[in-house]
């Protein structure tokens, strides 16, 4: 097990943050931690990487208890937060170098290390640029490559994709996924469902310092009533035929939003068939329809009964 966490708590006053965590990380995993504001992600990741102390459990990574003078297990992590924590006096050869030097000694070690390092974010072109004269998904890259230079076997990243372009945050995401292909195991938290469902092997949702829900996208995708979501566009339909399009089997809601139609269905094989055949036989006129399967987004309202961006 890659990383074991057990029963932890952790207390601020009368706030009770973390509420007798228990985890279990896999070696080889691209784990996704999700949880609304506030639910303890970062208090857990914290506590796990023994940057704040708690007040019970048991935290293990590589086997062996987390302490904050555990620097043999340190030596194998990478983090990389939200915040770009690079520094902007240095240029982007000079920053990967310092941190990379932070773990690795020998110089002509770490110097194979940082030009590795560098390719793999794609930086060729700007070693010698300054952070400011860098855009939002450089900037990034350069973050994500002062955490990963030393080749750690375990890297936690927290919301590495926030503000950057749709072409970067695809650049980031094969970087993730090409890392855990060379044997990383990644810890991932996002506020972005898509990126959790495209590369997240396993997930776990927290609230209130709790799990509350974890297993593969499909395995949580099964938990909630949810079956499927069905979009009409309407031209014009009265609030009787709401009424009774509302009490067809297996409809779980019906939302007016201005031309649209949005049919919540529960699990079956015949909702779309019916929305039809209500539609023609009360002779409702309709342009577009289609109908999509439930989504993470879906199983963290379900299950939260919040927005993930509360």
């Amino acid at each position: 097990m890659m990383i074991h966490v057990k029963n932890l708590v952790k207390r601020y006053g009368d706030l009770v943050a973390l509420d007798h965590l228990s985890l279990d990380i896999k070696e080889g995993e691209i784990f996704g931690l999700l949880g609304p504001n506030g639910s303890g992600k970062s208090t857990a990741i914290n506590c796990i990487l023994s940057l704040l102390s708690y007040d019970k459990g048991e935290v293990e990574i590589f086997g062996k208890k987390m302490t904050p003078d555990a620097y043999a297990i340190k030596r194998n992590i990478g983090i990389v937060m939200q915040n770009v924590a690079v520094f902007d006096e240095l240029t982007v050869y000079e920053n990967i170098n310092y941190f990379c030097g932070l773990y690795v000694r020998d110089k002509a070690e770490q110097k194979q290390l940082v030009e590795e390092a560098i390719a793999f974010v794609e930086l060729e072109d700007f070693r010698k640029f300054y952070p400011k004269k860098l855009s939002g998904g450089l900037l990034r890259r350069l973050n994500i490559a002062c955490g990963i230079a030393h080749k750690p076997k375990l890297i936690f990243l927290d919301e590495p994709t926030v503000a950057v372009d749709p072409q970067s945050r695809n650049k980031i995401l094969e970087g993730i996924e090409k890392l855990n292909a060379q044997g990383a195991t990644i810890v991932y938290t996002s506020h972005y469902m898509e990126e959790v469902e495209q590369i997240c092997s396993r997930i776990v949702i927290l609230d209130k310092g709790r799990v509350i829900a974890s297993g593969t996208k499909e395995e949580l995708k099964a938990m909630i009533t949810l079956g499927e979501k069905i979009t009409v566009e309407t031209f014009s339909i009265e609030e009787a035929q709401l009424c009774q399009l509302r009490a067809l089997p297996g409809v779980v809601s019906v939302d007016k939003i201005d031309k649209r139609l949005i049919i919540k269905s529960g699990k079956g094989t015949n909702n779309l068939e019916s929305v039809l055949n209500f539609l023609k036989n009360n002779q409702i006129g309709f342009g577009r329809i289609y109908s999509e399967l439930p989504t993470l987004n879906d199983v963290f309202l379900e299950i939260t009964g919040k927005q993930l961006r509360d």
